[in-house]
């Protein structure tokens, strides 16, 4: 059984996703931790109600952040970091001492980087017209969006979407994908 952690800075549907799988004996993985740059991220309740960790970071220029999270996470034995709507740029520190994967609500490299998420990413799609949007399992390195790519799950974008219409078909697309990643991460198949 591997360890995660996960980072989010929201509401956590995500996270609550991988909870309900692994009560559902759907996922054999472990959540050490959950971890958060805001300290009302609803992400935290899901996690304290299923009775994980959770850690909110004290500090806010990046490379203090880098240092405060090392040394948080060394005692949680972490095989793997998810970032799941996490919205700060995670630094070298982390990178060079985990595996880092994120979650991303569109087919990069379309749709990626600073600024992009949530809302942003899908009004940004159906502003441009295109014809189907998805999302994206990647790597983490140090530029926002530009990790090498796990995988990908197109969706449909339909012609009368709005951004929260087609958000909720790219995050039920999502909680698939994720599923079946975690399920290769824990039975040693996919590695950084």
């Amino acid at each position: 059984m591997i360890n995660i952690a996960v980072f989010a800075s929201g509401n956590g549907t995500t996270l609550q996703s991988i909870i309900d799988n692994i009560q559902h004996k759907k996922l054999d993985v472990n959540i050490s931790l959950v971890v958060s740059n805001t300290k009302n991220a609803y992400a935290l309740q899901r996690a304290k109600r299923a009775g994980i960790a959770t850690y909110v970071i004290k500090t806010t220029t990046p490379a203090e952040m880098d240092a405060e999270l090392v040394k948080i996470l060394k005692d949680y034995k972490i095989d793997l970091i998810l970032l799941a709507g996490y919205l700060k740029l995670i630094g070298s520190g982390l990178i060079n001492r985990y595996t880092i994967v994120n979650t991303h609500p569109a087919l990069l490299p379309k749709f990626g980087g600073k600024g992009m998420y949530g809302m942003n990413v899908h009004r940004a799609v159906i502003a441009v017209g295109e014809k189907q949007s998805g999302v994206t399992l990647h790597f983490v390195n140090e530029h926002y969006d530009k990790g090498n790519i796990i995988m990908q799950t197109k969706v449909k974008v339909a012609p009368n979407d709005t951004p929260e219409s087609l958000a909720a078909r790219v995050q039920a697309a999502e909680k698939i994908q994720l599923l079946k990643a975690l399920q290769k991460f824990a039975a040693g198949e996919l590695k950084a």
